[in-house]
């Protein structure tokens, strides 16, 4: 702040000099025309010439002056000399009939290789026209030097920009001090924060910074509360990573030691189709593990999104599933509200109305991919799994319902959270589908709900029904904006 001080100073003298020089000018300049007034009534017409009758005690008034030397010229019509000093600048031709239209002008001029300023005025002598088309007017000039008007100058000047020189370094340090005083808070925090250990997200006390950056620290300590929860969610996740691959890891190692120790090719084989049923259970795990990584990365959130039929999406999903479910010897079918009949195992083409939303395709199919395989591994066999689609009240509606044991009322709020598995169900699994389900549901806004089928009819096998609810992309930019 104090460099534009210092270069504004030259600019405030320059200015100061220039307008010094115009209030020196004006009371000199009033003293010119007053004389060139009282010249143009000393010019008669006598029998048709023209002639000064100035005295000559006024003369001696007009140039008297210790301190600058005046000159004066009385010109005729026709530029021929009357009275004063015969070696007197002519006004341009240009400016001549300018001035006529007015009573004194001024200029500046130099005579004897000295500045003058000049003040001067043609005289109409006669109103009407006499012999030919001439009319009887006399130039009337008269000039001074400057020193006067520099005198002046300088002493505006100097009582103008001396007390600048005393003014502007106690300016210079009370901006100083203030600036210091001021920013001292910020310095202190800088050192505070300097002093931080590295792994220190907590929070900066705004108590001790200056009213005007609370709303920055405020913000500040938004952002670390963020990135701090973002790295304690990466700590418990490879904390939860590494103690459930240790689990397949040591079956893999156990199994592959075990069939090298064997002889039997029949106990060999054995041994390699449980060393290929724990590696697809690992390599499943981490697939769980980098697709929840994703869902819970807030960065990713509205990444990749575009509009997108979910009839459509959840109708190509089904079909991707159709062969397992063929393994597990259930019904795997698709239903849309407007489609004339339902889809079971079938690969048809049918018209429906489109139920459009606001998402990412294909987090949308990990989302419903895991509530078909959760669906699948807890339906006994000869039960039957179903997805369905809707669209209402500015909603879309998916839904995944299924015949199996159900999950208790009590557990519900459970069922979401990672590596959470129901005791005694007897399904293999990680406890990483619904967490999926969840997350990639909060990143589209969605709302997730669990019940027990209603089209089920054993109270052993009471099933699951999980309905998603999504907003149009209409009212989701609405509720963005």
């Amino acid at each position: 702040m104090l460099a534009p001080l210092l270069l504004l100073w030259p600019m405030s003298i320059a200015i100061t000099y220039l307008v010094a020089k115009s209030i020196a000018n004006q009371p000199f300049d009033h003293a010119l025309e007053d004389s060139v007034t009282v010249l143009a009534q000393q010019i008669k017409e006598v029998n048709g010439k023209v002639v000064s009758l100035l005295p000559g005690s006024a003369r001696d008034i007009l140039r008297a002056d210790d301190v600058d030397t005046v000159y004066f010229q009385i010109s005729g019509p026709r530029a021929e000399f009357i009275d004063g000093d015969r070696d007197f600048p002519q006004p341009m031709p240009a400016d001549e009939e300018r001035v006529r239209r007015v009573s004194v002008r001024f200029r500046n001029d130099s005579m004897h290789g000295t500045q003058v300023r000049v003040a001067y005025a043609y005289v109409n002598l006669q109103p009407v026209r006499a012999r030919g088309d001439e009319t009887h007017t006399a130039l009337v000039q008269v000039a001074e030097t400057l020193n006067k008007r520099a005198q002046l100058a300088n002493e505006i000047i100097k009582g103008v920009i001396l007390p600048q020189f005393i003014i502007l370094p106690i300016v210079l340090a009370l901006v100083w001090f203030a600036l210091a005083r001021g920013l001292s808070p910020l310095a202190q925090l800088q050192e505070r924060t300097r002093a931080r250990r590295p792994d220190d997200l907590s929070p900066i006390d705004s108590r001790q910074v200056p009213e005007e950056i609370s709303p920055l620290v405020g913000s500040l300590n938004d952002m670390l509360e963020r990135l701090s929860l973002t790295i304690e969610m990466q700590k418990r996740f490879i904390a939860d990573a590494a103690h459930q691959m240790k689990t397949p890891l040591a079956g893999m190692r156990m199994q592959s030691e075990l069939a090298l120790r064997q002889v039997d090719p029949d106990e060999i084989h054995r041994s390699l189709e449980q060393l290929a049923t724990s590696s697809e259970s690992a390599t499943r795990l981490v697939n769980q593990l980098l697709a929840l990584a994703r869902a819970e990365n807030p960065s990713q959130a509205g990444v990749g999104f575009e509009q997108i039929d979910l009839a459509v999406l959840a109708r190509a999903t089904v079909q991707d599933w159709v062969q397992a479910s063929f393994a597990h010897r259930i019904d795997l079918g698709f239903e849309h509200e407007h489609e004339h009949e339902n889809e079971h195992e079938h690969e048809h083409e049918h018209e429906h109305d489109p139920v459009e939303i606001a998402g990412n395709p294909m987090m949308l199919r990990e989302l419903l991919s895991n509530l078909i395989d959760n669906a699948l591994r807890y339906t006994p066999p000869g039960g039957s799994v179903t997805v369905g689609v809707r669209g209402d009240a500015g909603r879309a509606t998916l839904e995944v319902e299924d015949t199996g044991p159900g999950i208790a009322p009590n557990e519900r709020i459970h069922v979401f959270e990672r590596f959470y598995r129901i005791l005694g169900s007897g399904a293999p699994g990680s406890g990483l589908g619904l967490a999926i389900v969840r997350e990639i549901a909060v990143q589209h806004g969605a709302e997730i709900d669990l019940f027990n089928n209603p089209r089920s009819t054993l109270k052993k096998s009471p099933g699951c029904l999980f309905r998603l609810s999504f907003p149009h992309p209409e009212t989701r930019h609405d509720d963005a904006d």
